[in-house]
This record gives structure tokens, C-alpha cells and sequence, in this order.
């Protein structure tokens, strides 16, 4: 007598308006872990910090709330700091925007073409930004010592006197703008230079047959193709610049920035207003009133960019 094995039955498959439901539910199944995410550290701390704006919130007791209303916004826009702050915000950040994005663009033009050791210097461009916020802050700090700093030192040899770079506004707020530019010029670097290796090789052979010469190649051929790139990394860099924190934190490691206030940026302010005066109703309405405040500037960016656009496409 021989056993013939008899395969197990198979289960029966859903119904067809079950398994279509079923197709239709899958792609938000996949994206809902980060809505939840996203709700629950995005969403739901940036409604919560409007709803403590609203209130009179101390430090030392969070759980009792004194309903103001809008007086944390005018007992803001009517303290003095508080524009000193948005003016070096926007000081610090055109200081060090403009720069360093223009040296990232020619970085990257170098890099595109074929150099020996491409690699390494690309790799070398990510290490400032790789280097940890606190440790650069802190050799830029010695560096730009009044005393002993080699800054002044080398001024010094050009027959400049020494300059007191964290007492003078001006000058702190050019070397605090140096520290985020070291930082972040390799970074933006490497993004464009995607973005130029993105640029079909075509037009550069067609523009190169009809004689132009490399500065008029990069005029009408990169440029334009890097337009979109260029629109990032603005947004990228004006948002950045408006939340700036750790530089001129730990620079001379005061939360007023300096005796006068000459580089406290709005991060700052909102950080003296939240942990120095315990005011964390104040330091709500600060961190609501950066938020507006990117939102304007991306918008106006945006704006801008597609007008050039737009005038462009029609000539």
C-alpha cells in the first residue's frame, strides 16, 4: 500500500471588492508612519507653542497659565532687544549667505571639470560640515582673540592694529558670519556640483563648437540650469540664517550676545527670554513670530525666482 501526499488546501482568496479596498489602502499604509511622526513632533508642538503664547507661562510653574492674549506680541515688538535681535538676524545671515553661497558656486564650477584628486577635495569639502558646531565655534573663538589670536596677529604684521572682535558690532558679527560660512560652503558646494553634473553634456559641447569660452559656458549654460538648485539652497541658507543659534552662543558663550547685545541673534533672544527670564510665554511668541518670519522670506524668495522665471521664458 503506497501514501501519496495530497497538498494542503489552499485558502480562499479575499472577494474582489475586498482585495480592491484593500489596493486602495496600502500606499497610506506605507506614508502613515510619518504623518504620525510628523503630528506628533511637528505638528502638534508648533500648535501647542501658539497656544502658549496666548498665555503667561513661568519657568518654575508651567502648569499654572494666566491668559494674556496678545499682550506676549506687543510686550515683544515694544522691547528694544527684540529688533536689535531681528537686525543682527538679518545682518549675520546677509554677511554670511551672500559669501559663502557665491564661493560654494565657484567651488563647485572647479570641481566639475577633471582635476587630479577630485575625490579628495570633495571629501574635504564635507568636513566643516561634518565638524561638530561647539568644537568650530570654539577654535574660532581663539582664533579671533584680541590678545592672543591669530587673526589680529596677522593683522598685525599688515601694520592693522588689533581688533576686538567680540566687543565691536560690527566685528563680532563678521566673525560670527565667517563660522557659518566655514561651515556650510563645502556642504551648499557639493549641491550645486550635483546639480551641475545634472546638466545634459550636450549643451556644453554645442555652446564649445559655437566658440564660447569657459566663463560664457558657465554664464548661459550652468547657471541657467542651475537655477532651480540655487532657489534650494537660498531657501535652505535663509532659513537656516534665521534660526541661527550655536554660533553665537557659544562664540563668547553669552545668551545675551555680547555686552550690548551687538550679535544676539532671534534664536538667542528667544532662548533669554525662555531659560534666563523664565518667560516661557515670551519665548512662545518669539519662536511663533520666526516661524511667520521664515514663511515670509520663503515665499518672497519663491516669488522672486519665478518672476526671473516667468520674464526670462517670455524673451
Amino acid at each position: 500500500m503506497t501514501l501519496t501526499a495530497t497538498a494542503p488546501p489552499r485558502p480562499a482568496a479575499p472577494p474582489a471588492p475586498l482585495r480592491r479596498f484593500l489596493a486602495r489602502l496600502s500606499p497610506y499604509a506605507y506614508i502613515t508612519p510619518f504623518f504620525a511622526l510628523f503630528a506628533a513632533f511637528g505638528l502638534f508642538p508648533l500648535l501647542y507653542t501658539a497656544y502658549v503664547s496666548l498665555y503667561r507661562v513661568e519657568l518654575q510653574t508651567p502648569g499654572r497659565m494666566e491668559w494674556r492674549g496678545p499682550d506676549n506680541y506687543t510686550a515683544l515688538f515694544g522691547d528694544e532687544y527684540f529688533w536689535t535681535a531681528l537686525r543682527n538676524t538679518f545682518t549675520i545671515g546677509a554677511v554670511s549667505t551672500v559669501p559663502q553661497l557665491l564661493m560654494a558656486l565657484g567651488l563647485a564650477h572647479l570641481l566639475h571639470y577633471k582635476l587630479r584628486g577630485r575625490t579628495f577635495f570633495r571629501v574635504t569639502m564635507l568636513l566643516p560640515y561634518a565638524t561638530s558646531v561647539a568644537a568650530a565655534t570654539l577654535v574660532f573663538a581663539q582664533l579671533f582673540g584680541r590678545d592672543f589670536g591669530l587673526i589680529n596677529y596677522l593683522l598685525g604684521l599688515a601694520g592693522i592694529d588689533p581688533v576686538d572682535w567680540q566687543s565691536g558690532t560690527v566685528a563680532s558679527q563678521i566673525a560670527v558670519s565667517t563660522i557659518v560660512t566655514w561651515r556650510w560652503t563645502g556642504y551648499n558646494a557639493l549641491i550645486y556640483l550635483a546639480g551641475m553634473q545634472s546638466i545634459p553634456a550636450d549643451l556644453y559641447e554645442a555652446a564649445e563648437l559655437d566658440g564660447a569660452s569657459r566663463w560664457r559656458q558657465f554664464l548661459h549654460v550652468t547657471l541657467p540650469g542651475l537655477r532651480p538648485t540655487v532657489l534650494f539652497t537660498i531657501v535652505v541658507s535663509t532659513i537656516g540664517a534665521t534660526q541661527l543659534f550655536g554660533e553665537p552662543l557659544l562664540f563668547e558663550g553669552s545668551v545675551s550676545g555680547g555686552i550690548s547685545h551687538q550679535y544676539q541673534t532671534l534664536g538667542l533672544y528667544m532662548y533669554e527670554q525662555g531659560w534666563g527670564f523664565f518667560h516661557l510665554g515670551r519665548a512662545a511668541a518669539t519662536a511663533w513670530v520666526m516661524f511667520l518670519l521664515i514663511v515670509l522670506l520663503v515665499l518672497g524668495n519663491t516669488f522672486v525666482a519665478r518672476r526671473r522665471s516667468g520674464k526670462e521664458t517670455e524673451r
